[in-house]
C-alpha cells in the first residue's frame, strides 16, 4: 500500500486532469498556441478572454469547441490562486448575461399583441437569461476528467465569493449546472472495504470530515467485519466519492465515539447486532456544496443493511454537535441568568474557587455563570470526578435546550441536527462525555447525540418539522428540557 502523503492527492488529482486536456488539446491544430503566465497580468488576460470568445464562437463545430475549451481549461489548471481569480472574474465580466439582448426581449415581450409574439419573446428572454460562459461550462463537462474539473472550480469560487461577492452569479450557475448532472438517478451507491484500491482508501483518509482516521489501523478497524462503509460516486468521477457514511454494527444504542472506534475492541458478529449506528457522514467535494444528496445516501443504506441483516431493529446515528459550546460561549457572554439553577450555582462556584470567583463577580457577572466558564476552560475537567457530577445536569440540560429550541433561519440552529430532523429522524438521546477528543470537548464540551431513523415514523417526522417547525423528542429528552 502506498506510503505516499496524503496531502499529495490533490496535486495528483489536478495534475491528472491536467493530462487529460493537454491530450484533448494535442489531437487538433486548432489548438492555441504559446502559454500564459500564471499570475494572469492584464495582457494575458486580454488573451484569454480572445480565446475564451473563439471557443464560443462555434466555429468549427461542436469537435473543434470541445479542443479549444480543453485549452482553456488547461491555461486555468496552469494558474497561480490569484491568476484563477483573474480568470474567474473574466468570465464574470465579460461573459455574462448581455444586458442590452435581455433588455431589447424584455421591451419585445412588454410590446406583445397576440399569443405567438408572446412566446416568440419568452422564449428570446429565456434564451437572454443564459449567460455566454454557461456554454464554456457544458464543453468543460463533456471532457475527459471535466466533470471533476468543474467540481474543483465551483470549490474556487466558493472560497474567492467570501471576498469578492461579484463571483456569486457564477458560482451559482455552475451549481445548477451541477445539480442537474448530480441527480440522485446518475449515482452509484459501492461499498468500500479494507481490499478497496488503496488511492480510494488514501481519499477515505483525507476526506473524513467528522472523526479523523489517524492511521491505517485505524481505517482498517472501520472497515471491518462489524463495520460498513458506503459511498455514493458519479460515472464520470469514478475514482472519487462524492459523500460516504460509516456503520458500526453493534447491540444497543452506542453513545461513546471513543468506544466505537477502539482498536482493541475485537469485532463482534454483525448478524449478532440490533442497531445500525450511522457515526460519520463527511462530503467529500468542496465544489458540490448545495447539492444534496446526504439524506438520500442515509436511506440507501436502511435499504441495503435493512436486506442484508434483517434482524436490525435500531437505525440510528452517534452525531457530533458541532455549535453547542460557540452557542453556550454566547450565552456565557451575554451572562444569561437562566444558565443556571441557584443551586447549581452555588456548587460549581464552589468548586472554581469560592473566594476568586466571588472576586470577579458582580450585578453583571453572576458567580455562578463566572465559574461554569472556568471549569470548562480547564482542559482536564472529564477527569475531575466532583466537576463532572457538578456539570452533567446543567450542560445536559443546556443541550437539550440548543438542540430542540434555539433556531435559525433554516430551522433549529446546529446545522447537523436540522440535517437528521429534515430527514426525519427524531432526537433519541444526549450522551454525556460521549466524545472526549480534543475536538470533541472544543465544540461541544464532549457531549454527542444519537438520532433515530425509526422506519415507520420517518415521513410524519419529516413533515411535522419541515411544515410546522415541530422538534421530534424521546422522552428522555424531554426529561431533560423540563430540567
Amino acid at each position: 500500500m502506498s506510503e505516499e502523503p496524503v496531502a499529495s492527492l490533490y496535486d495528483r488529482t489536478l495534475g491528472r486532469i491536467g493530462r487529460a486536456f493537454r491530450d484533448v488539446a494535442d489531437q487538433a491544430r486548432v489548438a492555441f498556441s504559446g502559454t500564459l503566465r500564471p499570475d494572469l497580468p492584464e495582457e494575458d488576460a486580454e488573451r484569454l478572454a480572445r480565446r475564451i470568445d473563439l471557443c464560443l464562437n462555434g466555429a468549427g463545430g461542436e469537435a473543434s469547441a470541445r479542443v479549444r475549451a480543453a485549452d482553456v481549461g488547461r491555461i486555468y489548471l496552469s494558474l497561480s490562486p490569484s491568476g484563477r481569480h483573474r480568470f474567474l472574474s473574466l468570465l464574470t465580466q465579460r461573459h455574462g448575461i448581455a444586458r442590452t439582448r435581455l433588455g431589447l426581449a424584455i421591451a419585445a415581450w412588454d410590446q406583445a399583441a397576440d399569443d405567438a409574439a408572446f412566446e416568440r419573446a419568452e422564449t428570446a428572454m429565456r434564451a437572454a437569461l443564459v449567460a455566454p460562459r454557461v456554454t464554456l461550462l457544458t464543453h468543460f463537462n463533456s471532457l475527459p476528467e471535466g466533470v471533476k474539473f468543474l467540481v474543483d472550480m465551483r470549490a474556487d469560487l466558493l472560497r474567492l465569493t467570501r471576498s469578492d461577492p461579484a463571483l456569486a452569479g457564477l458560482a451559482e450557475e455552475l451549481r445548477v449546472l451541477l445539480a442537474g448532472w448530480f441527480d440522485i438517478g446518475f449515482l452509484d451507491l459501492s461499498r468500500i472495504t479494507w481490499n478497496s484500491p488503496a488511492v480510494l482508501l488514501e481519499k477515505l483518509m483525507d476526506y473524513e470530515a467528522v472523526h479523523e482516521i489517524r492511521s491505517w489501523t485505524d481505517l482498517k478497524n472501520r472497515l471491518d467485519s462489524d463495520r460498513r462503509c458506503f459511498a455514493f460516486f458519479h460515472p464520470r468521477m469514478p475514482d472519487e466519492p462524492l459523500i460516504f457514511v460509516e456503520v458500526a454494527l453493534v447491540d444497543g444504542m452506542a453513545g461513546s465515539v471513543q468506544r466505537l472506534l477502539d482498536e482493541g475492541e475485537p469485532p463482534a458478529d454483525p448478524r449478532q447486532a440490533d442497531s445500525a449506528i450511522f457515526y460519520s457522514i463527511s462530503n467529500c467535494q468542496k465544489g458540490l456544496a448545495g447539492v444534496s444528496f446526504g439524506d438520500l445516501l442515509i436511506k440507501r443504506v436502511v435499504d441495503v443493511l435493512t436486506r442484508d441483516f434483517p434482524d436490525l431493529k435500531i437505525f440510528a446515528t452517534l452525531s457530533p454537535i458541532p455549535g453547542f459550546r460557540a452557542w453556550l460561549d454566547e450565552r456565557l457572554a451575554a451572562a444569561d441568568a437562566s444558565l443556571l439553577s441557584p443551586a447549581e450555582a452555588q456548587v460549581l462556584a464552589a468548586l472554581a474557587g469560592g473566594e476568586e470567583v466571588a472576586a470577579a463577580t458582580g450585578a453583571a457577572r453572576p458567580a455562578g455563570i463566572v465559574a461554569l466558564e472556568r471549569l470548562l476552560a480547564r482542559s482536564d475537567w472529564p477527569q475531575d470526578a466532583a466537576v463532572c457530577a457538578a456539570l452533567e445536569a446543567p450542560l445536559m440540560r443546556l443541550c437539550a435546550r440548543y438542540l430542540a429550541l434555539e433556531t435559525g433561519p433554516n430551522g433549529v440552529r446546529d446545522r447537523v441536527a436540522n440535517f437528521h430532523l429534515s430527514n426525519g429522524a427524531r432526537i433519541e438521546r444526549i450522551n454525556w462525555l460521549g466524545d472526549t477528543s480534543p475536538r470533541g470537548m472544543a465544540q461541544s464540551a464532549g457531549l454527542m447525540v444519537n438520532y433515530r431513523y425509526k422506519l415507520g415514523e420517518i415521513e410524519a417526522n419529516h413533515e411535522s418539522y419541515k411544515t410546522h417547525g415541530i422538534v421530534t423528542l424521546q422522552t428522555s429528552v424531554k426529561r431533560l428540557l423540563k430540567g
